[in-house]
């Protein structure tokens, strides 16, 4: 018969998945006239794992399962913060604060629950796309010792800047070189929280995935390019160190990171081979410096948001003329019901039309 113990597990486990599955639907909904809607269609889920969670909280944990519990209280802990966060319409100058931490809340507990996929299958299968799932024993072999596989990170702790976050597919044999993605996160964001943007399908589709952080708040796009050497160094040490497909490397990111995206893969000699930047700007330098000329032949998958409040979509319909003239083979998605925030839903789209699809 299960213990107490492991049947609150039962409980729990299905309970976290609901919530950090709910916050990532409600991510991508995100818009300022849904926001009340959005909370009260997830408070029936976080009323679920507080219950949850305090009833496993309350289980004599089993022997020898100690720090098994305390890292799955910790990843559901992290989720209940994120809607509790979320859930708080105090009418205050700090509401977009509080979301923000939400967010940051929400990368967390995926970070805490990733490691416990080896012992818990549903959590496994979370982290992949469906049809990838029949698969999971062929993406995720036992591991090797000595090997420098999955997750891992430099100068990526809390408040760090300009370090990197770093996804290195398990089932990588240095026999097949993989298609790489780097992904730049939004303004005052970091890269060990948006790695989680993309982590299901880098996974499910055998991808590098390379997750930088800025040097400052945001990506240099006023001044001098602090971060142009320190992203072609994070790029050349993956390289150095794995196998990678030099002709397929992605450069992505949102908002801030999207407008970098662009500065930085035009620029003559960088090492990105399609570029998928989502939500950011044209940014004026790139008529100045070339870029403009060097799009030609590039392909461009643009994204934006006809909902986002922050850069209007006039601003992306007018990049998308000016890259088309130039001669990008450009794919530009205007998705009606996206606002200023990531579309995790087009990242399937994009590695298909990259060429990383699911084998």
């Amino acid at each position: 018969m299960p213990t107490p113990f492991v049947e609150q597990i039962g409980s729990l486990g299905p309970a976290v998945l609901r919530a950090v599955d709910g916050f990532e639907q409600a991510r991508r909904r995100l818009h300022p006239p849904a926001i009340d809607q959005l909370r009260q269609a997830m408070e029936p889920i976080r009323a679920d794992l507080r219950q949850a969670l305090d009833r496993f909280r309350a289980a004599p944990v089993d022997d020898g399962l100690e720090g098994f519990a305390a890292d799955f209280e910790s990843a559901a802990a992290h989720a209940l913060q994120a809607l509790d966060l979320f859930a708080d319409d105090s009418p205050d100058p700090g509401g977009i604060a509080r979301v923000l931490e939400a967010m940051r809340e929400h990368a967390l507990a995926q970070e805490a629950l990733y490691p416990l996929r080896r012992t818990m299958p549903p959590v496994s299968l979370f982290f992949l796309e469906p049809a990838a799932r029949e698969r999971v024993a062929l993406l995720d072999p036992d591991p090797e010792e000595g090997r420098r596989l999955g997750l891992m990170a430099a100068g990526a702790g809390p408040g760090a800047r300009g370090g990197f976050s770093l996804y290195v597919p398990e089932s990588h044999d240095q026999s097949t070189p993989l298609p790489m993605i780097v992904a730049l996160h939004g303004g005052s964001g970091n890269g060990r929280e948006f790695i989680w943007s993309w982590l299901r399908e880098a996974r499910s589709r055998r991808c590098i995935l390379l997750a930088p952080t800025a040097r400052g708040s945001t990506w240099s796009m006023m001044g001098p390019d602090e971060d142009r050497p320190a992203l072609t160094s994070m790029v050349s040490f993956v390289r150095e160190h794995w196998n990678v497909d030099s002709s397929r490397i992605l450069l992505t990111g949102l908002s801030d990171g999207a407008t970098y995206s662009l500065l930085a893969g035009l620029r003559e000699d960088a090492p990105f081979t399609a570029l998928a930047p989502a939500c950011g700007v044209f940014h004026p330098d790139n008529y100045a410096n070339g870029n403009l000329q060097r799009a030609a032949g590039k392909p461009i998958y643009l994204i934006h948001g006809a909902l986002d409040w922050m850069f209007p979509v006039q601003i992306a319909r007018s990049a998308a003329s000016a890259l088309e003239q130039a001669g990008a083979e450009l794919v530009f998605r205007e998705i009606a019901d996206l606002s200023h925030t990531y579309p995790r839903d087009e990242n399937a789209a994009i590695l298909d039309w990259f060429g990383a699809g699911l084998d």
